[in-house]
């Protein structure tokens, strides 16, 4: 990934955090059929003096569990908020005109080798803690445990496990740190006005 000095995120809690605030990544890999890519909810599970690990399931007709099974790297990528930045919105384009549009945007790339898992256990473990990683906040969390042991048996049958211990990690926080302060303040009240406060939230703390 392309990322020029100002951009590079490295603080790991920042890269996970936006890995648990977006678990739905874009998987991909590289196999017999060329590329492929399809969107995955991952879970992070912290490494025990080891790597971090991402943690996923597939249907079991996915095709890309052949490219899995195969051992070649894959990588995975978390997208957080992102919005057109308007060079109207910035001081100096009222001063000299010296502006042109561009994005801001967030992102994580991990890469790794990953394994495919079958067995039950392991499948049921994943699922519960991915359920309970976004039903944990409702009022009436729904749990796996609800729905019949037998039904959720022959859900478990239906799909793969995938685990990829993360052996690189990339971020890039693009969010206006080449622009003048003038101009940052200009972005954060243009994002606002737009209905993209995530994203200005971003640029008014400096990424």
């Amino acid at each position: 990934m392309y990322i020029p000095p100002m951009f590079r995120e490295e603080r790991p809690e920042v890269l996970h955090g936006l890995i648990r605030a977006q678990p739905l990544a874009t998987l991909v890999t590289h196999g017999a059929g060329g590329l492929s890519a399809n969107l995955v909810p991952f879970i992070l599970v912290p490494g025990d003096g080891g790597p971090d690990i991402l943690r996923a399931h597939l249907a079991r007709g996915n095709e890309q569990l052949a490219d899995l099974r195969g051992g070649g790297e894959a990588l995975v990528i978390f997208q957080g908020p992102q919005a057109y930045i308007s060079p109207s919105w910035y001081p100096t384009k009222r001063e000299h005109g010296k502006v042109v549009p561009t994005w801001n945007y967030i992102v994580v790339q991990a890469w790794g080798r990953p394994r495919v898992i079958e067995q039950a256990d392991w499948l049921l473990a994943q699922i519960g803690a991915l359920t309970t990683s976004q039903e944990g906040g409702r009022a009436e969390p729904w749990s796996v445990a609800d729905a019949p042991a037998d039904f959720i048996t022959t859900q478990l049958r239906g799909i793969a496990g995938v685990e990829l211990p993360i052996d690189r990690i990339e971020g890039k926080w693009k969010a206006s740190q080449n622009q003048p302060e003038g101009n940052r303040k200009g972005v954060v009240e243009g994002l606002r006005e737009d209905g993209r406060p995530a994203m200005a939230e971003i640029v008014d703390r400096g990424a």
